[in-house]
């Protein structure tokens, strides 16, 4: 089994979509971590504040089928894959990365870039595998947070109550 880390944001309904978003993929995965909530400031376009999280899993499938899933999922809560890419969105979920895998197969760069350059992505990553490396850097989790220039994008942990 590989594991897999998922990005998790919303900023429609976000505390509605995230916990149906956390049910289907404890449906679909079975035990999911889950790193705390963050909200922050929408990046690349004005709008609603985001809810952001990471869920980390163990899974064997093809990543082209994790993607299907994942799709299958954003659908099923509204995702309107009309809108540009940079707007609000009722779900958006990212791999982060899975295993040792580059992404190839399903038309991806893994692990995505996205880990070094958000702070919503990047602190609850460093909070569930803090030891873990990232490859390309050759650095943990842990230290790429320590190292991060935390003006660069404003989040804060909030209070989210999951119902299960």
């Amino acid at each position: 089994m590989s594991v897999l880390a998922l990005s998790i944001g919303s900023n429609i309904n976000p505390a509605k979509n995230i916990r149906a978003v956390v049910k289907l993929l404890r449906a679909e995965f079975g035990a999911i971590e889950l790193s705390r909530v963050y909200e922050s400031e929408a990046v690349g376009f004005e709008g609603e504040n985001f809810m952001n999280l990471v869920a980390v899993a163990h899974c064997d499938l093809a990543l082209i089928d994790v993607l299907d899933v994942l799709k299958t999922i954003e659908n099923q809560l509204g995702r309107d894959r009309s809108k540009p890419k940079f707007s609000g969105r009722t779900m958006d979920v990212d791999i982060l990365f899975y295993g040792a895998s580059t992404g190839e197969e399903a038309h991806l760069a893994l692990p995505r870039d996205e880990i070094t350059k958000n702070a919503f992505v990047l602190l609850p990553l460093s909070e569930l595998l803090p030891e873990l490396i990232h490859n390309p850097t050759g650095l943990s989790y842990e230290t790429l947070w320590q190292q991060y220039d935390k003006s660069k994008q404003k989040l804060w942990a909030i209070d989210f109550e999951f119902d299960f």
